[in-house]
């Protein structure tokens, strides 16, 4: 993991740490009555994929909400480039960056280009109207997402696969630089929750996004990330690359999982094999363990 580097107070209070455009500082977050996320500090690296994984409940996506302004903290703050993001402008955030709600949901009707060109409304004003270089944008967002193709097709009608990309489209043309993605594979078999993390590593590796994703699946996690945090009841347990993080014991704590860790024979990085009852003792019925 990154050594911690000296944290520069702005003139509004915010705090900056070098190499980090967006920082969680002290978060207290929850809904009613009910406190979910306490006292929680977080560094996203710049210019890398990071992930969020832990159990269910534990404060994944609360926290993905809080870092885009979705929720507003009950204390604490999340700085954005050097500014706490609660005084910024919502254009001025919208500019920077780009959120991708689980499951999200676009009108009846509405065609694919149509929702991709929504993305370019933050740099819409009424001295601002649209123009060739957002036509150009638009194009090039469906071209790079593999879904030119489709640009006349409604949302609605397109498969899992499809709809996340137009999704992911979307939020390309919206020219952020930092991209947040909870839960980009939700309903999405194997081979298209693939497809769509191919998507965002490439989108990553040659445009130079920082991505910061919520995932449930802990080998797709670890595969498409360089960067992870780990959460448990509210609170960041560990974060550093995957080959630091992941381990048995981990594991253990975290997820309550029994497994071994070996090394992915593709990736190259742990490869997570849970351990069930089924297999313990050697054999594929399970022999009855020895008293």
């Amino acid at each position: 993991m990154t050594p911690t580097q000296p944290l520069d107070t702005h003139a509004d209070g915010a705090t900056d740490l070098t190499g980090s455009r967006l920082i969680a500082e002290h978060l207290a977050l929850g809904y009613g009555d009910r406190l979910i996320v306490d006292d929680l500090g977080l560094e996203i690296p710049t210019g890398v994929i990071t992930t969020i994984i832990g159990p269910n409940g534990c404060g994944k996506s609360t926290l993905l909400r809080a870092l885009s302004r979705l929720l507003k903290p009950r204390s604490g703050q999340v700085v954005l480039d050097g500014r706490r993001i609660t005084t910024m402008r919502t254009r001025d955030v919208a500019r920077v960056l780009g959120m991708l709600p689980q499951a999200p949901t676009a009108p009846e009707g509405l065609t694919v280009a149509d929702l991709v060109a929504r993305g370019r409304h933050p740099h819409q004003s009424w001295m601002r109207q649209w123009s060739g270089d957002d036509e150009d944008v638009v194009s090039t967002a469906l071209a790079r997402t593999g879904i030119a193709d489709l640009a006349d097709r409604p949302v609605d009608e397109l498969s899992g696969g499809q709809r996340q990309r137009a999704w992911i489209s979307m939020a390309l043309a919206q020219g952020t630089d930092i991209l947040l993605l909870d839960e980009p594979t939700t309903y999405l078999d194997l081979a298209h929750s693939i497809e769509v993390l191919d998507l965002v590593d490439q989108l990553h590796s040659e445009l130079g996004r920082t991505v910061v994703m919520v995932l449930h699946d802990l080998n797709l996690a670890v595969r498409y990330s360089d960067h992870l945090v780990v959460m448990r009841d509210g609170k960041v347990i560990a974060s550093g690359p995957p080959t630091d993080v992941i381990s048995v014991e981990l594991l253990r704590d975290v997820f309550g999982l029994d497994a071994s860790v070996i090394n992915d024979p593709v990736s190259g990085r742990p490869l997570i094999v849970p351990i069930g009852t089924r297999h313990v003792y050697g054999t594929v019925g399970g022999d009855t363990p020895p008293e």
